[in-house]
């Protein structure tokens, strides 16, 4: 990687920079390997107030209750690790741990210990989407937009993005297509009055005016998924989208449609091979969350 002048940046470190571009990231391995390599010597006291977000933070609503649980956790503890940041014309961008400096903020300190990295602005969107995705959901939405974001900003396709971010190719064009949706209805996503699954099959209509009527049906009516699935589809006024016809593989058509069907429902790479059904996951937080969609987590 290098810079507009040509010379290699080193700012992530030995083995950091193998690790970051691996496929699939894992946010958890990237902050471990900054914090467990960086000396004790290095990690700063760095006053709050010099602080500012990560412009390319996804998440726009923290949880109240949330924040005051760590908030006072940090009271009685304190920071037991170190948020990483970068600096700025004017004192610091968060890179990771906006959380931790909120939540410092309402324990009443007035420092934080932190790491100082001189990230590129694409490492700081990446950053800041998978220490989301990863350590806490963001909600349908903020997701989406997120997705869109890298892809305009790093130039990558739908299929690279997946492949970054390790999920499904399906997943990422269902999220995007949250974005097409008129904007009070994806307040309501947002919001979650009306759920994942009824947004999906909303985002694939093409006449706006019936997206609303049928939002608000949703939530007067408590039309289910596939009640509206049966709405739609049976009356032929609802008018689709155009579908993409895409090439496909010649290989496992018998099970074709159950993959593409999981990998839709589980937002990961599923593929069924020699009587086997392989689930991809990225981490500990990425196996709990499809744990949770398949009801196996208790």
């Amino acid at each position: 990687m290098e810079t507009n002048n040509g010379i290699k940046r080193r700012a992530l470190g030995k083995g950091l920079e193998e690790l970051f571009y691996n496929e699939p990231m894992d946010y958890n391995k990237i902050e471990e390997k900054i914090i467990t390599e960086t000396p004790k010597e290095e990690i700063k006291k760095v006053p709050l107030d010099e602080l500012r977000s990560n412009p390319y933070q996804p998440r726009q609503n923290f949880d109240e209750t949330a924040l005051k649980e760590l908030a006072a956790s940090i009271k009685e503890h304190g920071v037991f690790q170190p948020i990483i940041i970068k600096k700025s014309i004017k004192g610091y961008e968060i890179i990771a741990g906006e959380r931790r400096v909120k939540a410092s903020k309402l324990a009443g300190l007035k420092d934080i210990p932190a790491i100082i990295r001189d990230f590129s602005d694409s490492e700081m969107m990446e950053i800041a989407l998978l220490e989301n995705l990863q350590r806490e959901n963001l909600n349908s939405i903020e997701e989406a937009t997120a997705y869109k974001k890298l892809l305009e900003n790093l130039g990558l396709t739908q299929e690279k993005l997946a492949e970054r971010l390790g999920k499904s190719r399906s997943h990422i064009t269902n999220m995007l297509g949250l974005l097409t949706l008129p904007e009070n209805v994806q307040n309501l996503i947002g919001s979650k009055k009306i759920s994942m699954g009824h947004a999906r099959v909303l985002s694939k209509l093409e006449d706006l005016h019936q997206i609303a009527e049928l939002s608000d049906r949703i939530i007067t009516e408590g039309l289910s998924v596939r009640q509206l699935e049966e709405v739609t589809s049976s009356n032929k006024d609802y008018e689709r989208k155009n579908k993409i016809t895409r090439h496909t593989k010649e290989t496992n058509k018998e099970y074709q449609y159950l993959e593409e069907s999981l990998k839709e429902k589980l937002g990961t790479k599923v593929r069924v091979k020699k009587n086997k059904l392989e689930i991809t996951f990225t981490n500990t937080n990425d196996l709990n969350r499809l744990l949770e969609i398949m009801k196996l987590d208790k």
